[in-house]
């Protein structure tokens, strides 16, 4: 005679092994999209950082997204030196970088949002439109920290400069991770069904 039992909320949480790879490939991807950097005389480079955290995000979802980006902050502020620039430690987490290092795992957890309405470009729409609020709260968390701790550039100055260097290229580099996501996710959801 079989029984079903019900998983309890701890099971649920817990991780497969698949998900553990995913998660471990993933913060991999961030690691190497980081090095794609140009460094620049205020001290905080130019990258495509937030491309590698909107795809972790979308393609694997909030969850497992927002852990392979927490895995890669973790292992950057312990000393590997995974951030831009082939850079780590705990004086990137505190210094001018630091904040948008913070702001990117809940960057990535909103990118993850998966809209279950009837219509695909509705969701496609509401997933870029998540996606854009996680880039806003990067560049606002990121160009606090930088204001506080560089101290040399004003808020208005950071926010004039980060409107000229970082937001147009990270809204469209965004927006495309998005769009990059899709098929990368439906490949992960079939691999899981056969």
């Amino acid at each position: 005679m079989s029984q079903s039992y019900a998983k309890s909320p701890a099971a649920e949480r817990r991780f497969t092994t698949k998900e553990m790879v995913l998660v471990g490939m993933f913060a991999a991807v961030l690691a190497v999209i980081s090095q794609i950097s140009l460094p620049m005389p205020t001290g905080v480079p130019i990258t495509i950082q937030v491309f590698g955290v909107a795809l972790v995000g979308a393609s694997l979802g909030s969850r497992l997204g927002t852990t392979a980006t927490l895995v890669y902050v973790l292992l950057g502020a312990i000393g590997l030196p995974i951030f831009a620039n082939f850079s780590g430690g705990v004086s990137s987490i505190v210094g001018v970088t630091g904040g948008y290092i913070w702001a990117w795992p809940i960057m990535a957890w909103l990118c993850g949002i998966r809209p279950k309405t009837e219509n695909k470009t509705k969701n496609l729409v509401i997933s870029i439109i998540f996606a854009l609020i996680g880039l806003l709260i990067v560049e606002t968390i990121g160009g606090l920290q930088w204001h506080f701790v560089g101290g040399s550039m004003s808020i208005p100055a950071i926010a004039v400069y980060s409107l000229t260097a970082f937001i147009p290229k990270d809204i469209i580099i965004t927006v495309l991770a998005v769009l990059i996501a899709v098929p990368i996710r439906k490949g992960i959801n079939n691999a899981g069904n056969r």
